[in-house]
């Protein structure tokens, strides 16, 4: 994936307001619903939400900006500690040789652990120290000790049975009402189909038994916390869903029937005549679902002027303001 920051089209030193800012606002102008005859708006709607999970979350920003992890969110392989030689550092060194030796081992792991052979000088030279000294240091083998020259690793020290892997994905409002199964990668690199069952929570869990690390006691689980991403146009208000529904003047003078969306598409809405701004319509259970059934479509009326004015338009509340005049705020 891009640069998450070159997605959003903010700079490294963006403040947290401007990052959420430009990301409403390429929200809107990339969301399929709004490009529905462009067929990588997806594509580009999901890489928008990809990048705003890295940089709009501060934990997550300042491990990427350390080059922890990439842009996926993925951790990024740092080396190990010790091996190698930086510049002037002379020459590298083996397990156990230092400069000069004729020492050729050979590590395997087996019912016994890890056993090495060869020939050369004993583990105890210069360098790094003999193999057992490093596994017991990467395995905190502590005082066992070397046993015949050879190291072993017991079971528990790899944490006895499989562990769980936790992981995170993002979907949308309308997949979260429905339900969706998405591709998700985790941690480990391995690709996983996960099954998002319909009215999902912001924040909920969904287990995948026996997909985590596996162990010497079995395979742990998959931990997968959901998140929903933020929609154009809805919000949550717990079941329900809230929805500001632009109307003209004359629509809302004279009354008309306006098409509405909703999660699961678009109704028809009967606007009365004279009706007024922030006025709110309830659709019954055409909101988010819950046990028994679903919430509510609260749709709150906002009348839009034509932009650029209108002359006649300007003429005729000219006219009116002389001719009807009228305070609605007389009791306030």
């Amino acid at each position: 994936m891009r640069d998450p920051y070159e997605v959003l089209g903010v700079n490294r030193k963006a403040s947290a307001a401007e990052i959420k800012s430009a990301y409403r606002k390429l929200a809107k102008k990339l969301h399929p619903d709004a490009n529905k005859n462009d067929p990588k708006a997806a594509s580009r709607f999901a890489e928008l939400n990809a990048a705003h999970e890295i940089v709009g979350d501060d934990d997550k920003r300042k491990a990427f900006d350390r080059g922890e992890i990439d842009a996926e969110g993925k951790p990024r392989f740092q080396g190990f500690e010790g091996f190698g030689a930086g510049a002037g550092a002379g020459p590298r060194r083996g397990f156990g040789g230092g400069a000069g030796d004729a020492h050729f081992e050979t590590f395997n792991f087996g019912p016994e652990g890890f056993t090495r052979s060869g020939r050369g000088r004993g583990a105890g030279g210069g360098g790094f120290g003999g193999f057992e000294d490093i596994l017991r240091e990467a395995f905190g083998a502590g005082g066992a000790g070397r046993r015949g020259g050879r190291a072993r690793v017991e079971p528990e020290d790899f944490g006895g049975p499989g562990a769980d892997v936790h992981a995170e994905m993002s979907v949308t409002l309308p997949e979260a009402a429905r339900g969706v199964t998405k591709r998700l990668r985790l941690p480990t690199g391995k690709d996983l189909d996960v099954k998002i069952p319909a009215g999902i929570n912001e924040g909920q869990q969904v287990r995948l038994r026996g997909q985590g690390m596996t162990g010497q006691g079995g395979s742990g689980d998959v931990l997968i916390t959901v998140h929903i991403q933020p929609h154009p146009f809805f919000t949550l208000d717990g079941n329900d869903v809230k929805l500001d529904l632009p109307v003209t003047l004359y629509e809302a003078v004279l009354g008309a029937k306006v098409r509405a969306p909703t999660l699961e598409g678009h109704v028809e809405l009967t606007i009365p005549p004279g009706t007024n701004s922030g006025r709110t319509f309830r659709l019954r259970s055409k909101g988010f679902p819950m046990k028994g059934g679903h919430g509510d479509l609260l749709a709150t009326v906002r009348i839009m002027l034509p932009e650029g004015g209108d002359a006649e338009l300007e003429a005729l509340m000219k006219k009116w303001r002389t001719e009807k005049p009228f305070d609605p705020r007389k009791d306030m």
